[in-house]
């Protein structure tokens, strides 16, 4: 069996929050402690990182390398996992052939001349605070996340056990060069089912720069039996608390013997803040269900509540490569069968959380990007699917203080090649590190010593998207 059919015939869906019950630790025990109150998050406990990031800091002072200002921009993307189809979403060829067009009929926007698939409505009305970018050469992707979440061509699926090349992802160089929002809180998040098919990493960067998994963290924001929240903002209190407890943690020390990080990474697992971020339960219904009950939904409220907080590079997926439509013969279906029922879903939640960011002032500050590896053939399989094309693919973009109410770029009358204004992966990056204010010159070393730029190849922000 293939790679490739080996991935179809796999994967499972759980709920976006709740940690599975074999990640779970049993509140109050040594191991809670061990594990979570000094929080083994991303192979690495919380103190490590800490230290880890701090001397990071440190080092990059030392090279003259400016901290950028903390005015809490931050960014979520929507990661649609197995490559959705460009000409069936953003880019339809109305006066295309049948074979190439597709099942869906195409519906005016709010922006004259741009059309988008009739089952997108709700973004079609709202287009004027969108931008659709129909340019986006994805060659060098392949069926995972590495190439567009590094926002690098450089970072590839090799399948020989170096895959992408060291190259970190965004977030991990945003967790890297800016930072979190808020104390207490990470830099970087992914809420995703299949975490390593869809979430990329820090490569050699390093594990401090990891993404926290959020479908774990919650977990592990227990407090352990017998310390009561409301003593938390008491530090001695803390103290004392945690002191009792060391003759049953075989510590034989407490909290005074612990270093700053140590007692940095107990605070943030005792924040309110951290927890009061993952508490859903405190929106309204109606706005849960403006975005949804579904996965994708529930992980972009989540988004927006980490973001709000002060998470700086949030990650979204609703499910395993469910937006891989080869045809009805494999697990997602093919384009009427499989993508048909996703589409409201994708149309609901942009729509719902520009509103929402919107309301709370966070929209310039917040740049919203959906997409995912690659685009689909723009010939219809005998099964009614499409398969991978790597040619081009489309991509949305909102928020973030940028030009919107356009389609940028176009592809031939097929939708098989890029007739202009190509983005490359390296122009996504480079937008994402502008809007955060990092230094798009700035460089990390790798493990051999050798200085690597954060934008690779020549990446520019995307100049059509320039803040007005």
């Amino acid at each position: 069996m293939s790679l490739h059919h080996t991935e179809h015939s796999a994967g499972r869906r759980s709920n976006p929050v709740q940690p599975p019950a074999s990640d779970l630790i049993r509140v109050g025990s040594r191991r809670w402690f061990l594990q979570t109150g000094v929080a083994g998050l991303a192979g690495l406990s919380l103190a490590d990182t800490l230290r880890l990031q701090a001397a990071a800091a440190t080092t990059a002072t030392a090279n003259g390398i400016k901290s950028p200002s903390h005015d809490k921009k931050s960014v979520i993307l929507f990661w649609l996992s197995g490559g959705p189809s460009h000409i069936d979403m953003w880019d339809p060829k109305p006066d295309a052939p049948l074979e190439i067009r597709g099942p869906y009929r195409s519906i005016s926007t709010s922006v004259p001349g741009v059309q988008v698939c009739e089952h997108l409505p709700l973004q079609a009305r709202l287009m004027h605070k969108l931008s659709i970018i129909r340019s986006v050469d994805c060659s060098a992707s392949n069926h995972t996340p590495i190439t567009m979440q590094a926002g690098n061509a450089l970072a590839r699926r090799t399948d020989d056990g170096n895959d992408g090349a060291g190259y970190p992802s965004m977030g991990s160089v945003v967790s890297r060069f800016r930072g979190a929002n808020a104390p207490g809180l990470p830099a970087f998040v992914g809420l995703a089912e299949g975490w390593k098919a869809d979430v990329w990493g820090a490569g050699h960067l390093g594990n401090a720069y990891q993404p926290v998994n959020g479908k774990e963290l919650p977990g592990r924001l227990a407090v352990p039996k017998g310390i009561q929240v409301d003593r938390i903002a008491d530090r001695d209190g803390l103290r004392r608390e945690f002191d009792r407890f060391h003759r049953d943690l075989d510590l034989g020390k407490g909290m005074d013997s612990f270093d700053r990080y140590n007692r940095m990474a107990v605070e943030m697992v005792t924040s309110d803040r951290v927890r009061a971020a993952f508490d859903m339960s405190q929106e309204p219904e109606n706005l849960r269900d403006a975005y949804g009950r579904e996965s994708l939904g529930e992980k972009a409220l989540l988004a927006r509540r980490l973001v709000e907080a002060g998470v700086t590079f949030v990650v979204v997926s609703g499910a395993w490569g469910y937006f891989d439509h080869h045809g009805d013969e494999v697990r997602w279906g093919g384009i009427e069968k499989g993508l048909t029922p996703l589409l409201p879903q994708v149309d609901r939640v942009i729509p719902a959380l520009v509103h929402d960011l919107e309301s709370r002032g966070l929209l310039d500050s917040t740049l919203v990007l959906m997409l995912g590896e690659f685009g689909r053939t723009p010939v219809m399989t005998p099964t009614a699917g499409r398969g991978h094309w790597t040619n081009c693919m489309s991509m949305l973009v909102a928020g973030g203080g940028l030009r919107h109410g356009q389609a940028i770029g176009s592809t031939d009358r097929k939708g098989y090649e890029i007739q202009d204004a190509r983005v490359q992966p390296a122009d996504l990056a480079a937008t994402v590190f502008r809007h955060l204010g990092i230094d798009l010159a700035a460089q990390w070393t790798n493990p051999q010593g050798r200085p690597i730029p954060i934008v690779t190849e020549g990446g520019r922000p995307i100049p059509e998207l320039a803040g007005v």
